[in-house]
């Protein structure tokens, strides 16, 4: 059994949770719109805000967050669904995706810096992207997924990391699970204070792997202090390959509205195969079978959009592919820049005491749709 686990768990390496696909490639893609041009020939720059309750080797986890500001460069070259990275030797800023800058914050002027990213923004510019990151995944592989996806799925929002703190290695996974948990508070207070930060839109959450744990047991604590929906500003939940127990995932979105819930499911991940077989054989809501008719019967009980992305894996983990695939990030891309009714014009002005005009009355938000998706994903249309 041991050495069945050992060559599982070497299988997964090959990717991790975050499955980076950092490789060099050739191709081209245009700006994304939220993306800053650099001079030609140089990146294009994602400024991404970080909070991260991540310390260093031997300290203490307290689960407490500390903010940054951190500036990806994304290379005129880069391909969509690939993280570019060197395959030995230092990065090149015009080939891979690099750290730019970095400017640590306190909370304070971090939230004051959300607030004066989204102001004159109208629509759903005036969005957040907040992305948690899951198991095994490093800061920097954390950093350039999320600036990857922003440029893909072209979202012209704001984009945010929670990075909690994983210990980035492949035999940590009890250790990462009670980090995660650690960590709930922290991401509670976060996406609370984001919804209450003067102009921002709605908060919507891509979460992967054990991130989609988190984020779901995060938004049940915020739901049961009151908050269901965040007092209206919660968007799209977008739970990428969870690794969350079916009967865990049940008890979590009966505290939140299944509506604002999609999730990507592979019945060929094999990472969550094995955390499966870690947790005792119980079921792992990212690897049902929606051909299944019995995972079927399961998955339209939940109440949430489900779209199967088993025949987008890009290897032999499969446990990346809402990323990796271009036709899965222009999905989540879609979901996340659908117009709103009332909000196509919604400006955000911040005044100089900090406070925003009260927004109109919005309509009803219409129900999102329940459909199991099977069928290959249709490309957006150019814009």
């Amino acid at each position: 059994m041991l050495t069945r686990l050992c060559a599982l768990f070497a299988a997964a390496s090959l990717a991790g949770c975050v499955s980076d696909g950092m490789r060099m490639v050739d191709g081209h893609v245009g700006n994304a719109v939220s993306l800053v041009a650099g001079p030609e020939g140089e990146p294009a720059d994602v400024a991404l805000f970080v909070a991260s309750t991540r310390r260093s080797e031997g300290a203490k986890d307290d689960g407490r967050a500390h903010f940054s500001l951190t500036s990806i460069g994304v290379p005129l070259n880069h391909r969509p669904g690939n993280v570019e990275r060197p395959s030995f030797g230092g990065a090149d800023q015009r080939r891979h995706f690099t750290v730019l800058s970095k400017r640590n914050m306190d909370e304070q002027e971090f939230y004051g810096e959300v607030a004066s990213h989204v102001s004159g923004r109208v629509g759903n510019s005036r969005d957040v992207l907040l992305y948690v990151h899951g198991f095994n995944t490093g800061v920097d592989e954390a950093r350039y997924r999320l600036a990857q996806i922003v440029a893909d799925g072209r979202f012209s929002g704001v984009p945010a990391l929670f990075a909690w703190n994983s210990r980035g290695g492949l035999f940590n996974y009890e250790s990462d699970k009670e980090a995660a948990t650690v960590s709930r508070d922290a991401l509670e207070k976060l996406v609370v204070d984001l919804s209450r930060t003067p102009g921002v839109g709605r908060i919507h959450v891509l979460a992967h792997s054990m991130g989609a744990w988190l984020t779901m047991e995060t938004l049940r604590g915020v739901a049961q202090s009151g908050h269901q929906d965040l007092d209206g500003k919660l968007g799209e939940v977008m739970l990428a390959a969870p690794d969350i127990d079916l009967n865990v995932f049940r008890q979590q979105v009966a505290r939140v509205d299944p509506r604002h819930v999609s999730i990507f499911v592979a019945n060929n991940d094999r990472a969550l195969s094995l955390s499966s077989r870690i947790a005792g054989d119980r079921p792992r809501l990212g690897a049902m079978n929606p051909t299944n008719p019995e995972d079927k019967a399961e998955l339209d009980r939940l109440g949430v959009a489900v779209h199967d992305i088993s025949s987008f894996s890009t290897d032999f983990v499969g446990h990346g592919a809402f990323a990796e695939a271009p036709d899965v990030v222009r999905k989540i891309g879609a979901q996340l820049t659908a117009p709103r009714p009332g909000e196509a014009e919604t400006q955000a002005v911040i005044d100089a005491r900090g406070a925003e005009p009260p927004p109109a009355p919005e309509a009803a938000p219409a129900p999102l749709n329940q459909k199991i998706e099977t069928q290959p994903l249709p490309p957006l249309a150019a814009r």
